[in-house]
């Protein structure tokens, strides 16, 4: 990536908060499929009971995205619409894709009642400027990633790919997936976001922070003199477990809320004694 590139002007959405909105949670990276069921259960119930305004999904909520169209004979995708669809009637929900489901399309997020944010989006929340952004597009020292995001975010690669039948599409992302743990078995360096590239978005959007998900290694790092906050991934069903929201408040706190705490809190008493069930 040339220093060039670093310093392109992102082209930037703009998510203005109302004044009804106190509290808005932000999750990312839940990589909800149908074999982990815990981490589903996990999520479900957050959604059932946030007390926020707002959530704010940053991308890689599923796993493996392949078309709107396989919502159609998938119960467990299913399942997530309908978790999706009954939270959207009490709150504001929006979404913005990953790099695991990029191809989540409008017609999904229409019948779901979510909003679908530009990756990056900058949140007007009450007096602070806010970028999020999913965070894959600033890990530039992965460039075989680059050059498949390149590739297909195009519209024509995708108008491509999803005219293909979905078996084959299917089959595509069980070998992405597959080269994905390949690359974790070996114990290969993931890349992270780049400081000059992180700093130069923040600079052109007047933004006061920057919060993204992507890597899973939920920190809070000094970037000049502003902050990068890192979004927490979710896991329920593999150690170590995991599943954290950053919340946000309209008098400018922070927080990191554990909701795996919450969920052993409001565990019956008699289960308090065992595993921890979700």
């Amino acid at each position: 990536m040339s220093a060039d590139q670093r310093t392109t002007p992102p082209n930037f959405g703009l998510l203005t908060a109302p004044a009804t909105w106190k509290t808005v949670d932000l999750i990312s990276d839940l990589h909800l499929q149908a074999s982990e069921t815990a981490t589903f259960e996990a999520w479900r119930d957050f959604m059932e009971s946030t007390p926020a305004q707002a959530v704010l999904i940053l991308g890689d909520l599923f796993e493996v995205w392949v078309g709107d169209d396989a919502t159609e004979q998938d119960p467990f995708l299913q399942s997530c619409a309908e978790v999706l669809q009954r939270a959207s009637q009490r709150m504001h929900l929006a979404f913005m894709p990953g790099n695991r489901d990029f191809l989540v399309g409008p017609d999904f997020l229409s019948r779901c009642g979510v909003q679908a944010l530009s990756d990056p989006t900058v949140l007007a929340l009450a007096s602070s400027r806010l970028l999020l952004t999913h965070g894959d597009a600033l890990c530039l020292d992965d460039k075989p990633y680059q050059a498949f995001r390149l590739q297909a975010r195009s519209p024509e690669w995708q108008q491509q790919f999803l005219a293909k039948p979905l078996a084959e599409r299917e089959e595509f992302a069980r070998s992405l997936r597959a080269l994905s743990e390949s690359q974790k078995h070996q114990g290969m360096a993931f890349a992270d976001a780049d400081p000059e590239m992180s700093l130069f978005w923040l600079t052109q959007t007047q933004s006061d922070r920057l919060i993204h998900g992507h890597t899973h290694r939920p920190a809070d790092h000094l970037l000049g003199s502003t902050q990068r906050h890192v979004l927490s991934d979710w896991s329920l069903d593999h150690a170590p477990l995991r599943a954290q929201v950053f919340r946000l408040q309209s008098d400018g706190s922070l927080t990191r809320v554990d909701w795996l705490q919450h969920l052993k809190q409001h565990q019956p008493a008699n289960e308090a004694a065992g595993p921890l069930k979700t």
